[in-house]
């Protein structure tokens, strides 16, 4: 039987049992531009959630001390394993920058604590001995990833050796994680080449990713019997997982509970959805133990019952906290 007439698509909409991504990024970007308005900052003329220039992406950043880390530690990298500055972190809304505004505060204070209290409370191993945090970590020889751009971590804590334990993405008003560009370049028809490495160009050029999703038993399951690629729309959460389990350590997402995208539930609480809901479905269960999820609210909420950083005020003001 047909819908009732009187419920067309508008009133029908009304009724979704899911939050809508549009509501939660109109109100990041309200709180973006009264920010930048508040601290008297040049806006951009059509987009006042952003700073006017590219290069105004220093007061974007809360403590200036973290600017100064940043430029420092790009400073030192040059000639080698590069520190990748997004384009458009002068964007109030960069996930980049959000990551700057919660984690590098800890960072150049030697303070991790609240970080690692949430990560273990979600039953993340933290590091022995000496911790060190790092933003954009890089390594070209895991995916034999030897031209163009390289894999990148946004946040990694490693231990005293330097080696990395815990690599942590962050995310903002994304609505994906990011997908294959050969096949969004026209260059690939989206098969899955599960049965036959050689139809992925990627693979036919050096990289690794299949390889590896063979290795770990990514293809024992359904990923195997998909008839489309699952790396086409969905090539950076396999990609970044496979990154950290070949090194021994943990993928973590960090993400906002009022984004609809990575994690939600319905408006009765009954049903859960989201990518990382989904795709967490087609991991083996060896590995599906080392992939967390945490959020930027609960973040929050460890450095304010810490008592031990002000600057978090600033910050729930900044993001609408």
């Amino acid at each position: 039987m047909g819908k009732n007439k009187s419920q067309n698509s508008r009133k029908l909409a009304a009724t979704w049992k899911y939050p809508r991504h549009s509501y939660f990024q109109k109100q990041l970007r309200v709180a973006a531009a009264s920010w930048f308005q508040a601290n008297g900052f040049e806006q951009h003329v059509k987009y006042p959630y952003c700073l006017k220039s590219l290069n105004d992406w220093p007061k974007n950043i809360i403590d200036q001390r973290v600017v100064d880390y940043i430029k420092e530690v790009r400073d030192n990298r040059k000639g080698g394993k590069g520190f990748s500055l997004h384009k458009y972190v002068h964007h109030g809304l960069s996930s980049q920058a959000l990551l700057f505004n919660l984690v590098g505060p800890l960072i150049v204070s030697g303070d991790l604590g609240p970080l690692r209290q949430v990560l273990e409370g979600k039953g993340v191993t933290w590091p022995e001995d000496s911790i060190l945090a790092d933003f954009e970590y890089e390594d070209r020889e895991i995916f034999n990833e030897d031209s163009g751009q390289p894999t990148s971590i946004d946040l990694i804590v490693q231990d005293s050796t330097g080696k990395p334990n815990i690599f942590i993405e962050s995310k903002l008003v994304e609505k994906e994680f990011g997908g294959c560009s050969v096949f969004a370049g026209g260059n690939c028809d989206g098969r899955n080449p599960a049965a036959n490495f050689d139809q992925c160009y990627l693979h036919h050029i050096g990289r690794r990713y299949w390889g590896l999703l063979e290795t770990h038993g990514f293809l024992d399951g359904p990923l195997r019997q998909e008839r489309t690629c699952i790396l086409a729309s969905h090539y950076q959460f396999f990609r970044e997982v496979l990154f950290a389990i070949e090194q021994g350590g943990t993928f973590v997402l960090l993400s906002d509970e009022r984004s609809p995208v990575f994690h939600c539930v319905s408006n009765d609480g009954t049903t859960p959805r989201g990518l990382m809901e989904f795709l967490c479905r087609l991991v083996p269960e060896r590995v599906l133990q080392k992939i967390k999820s945490i959020t930027i609210q609960e973040v929050v909420q460890s450095i304010e019952i810490s008592g031990r950083h002000p600057w978090i005020e600033e910050f729930k003001i900044k993001y609408a906290l």
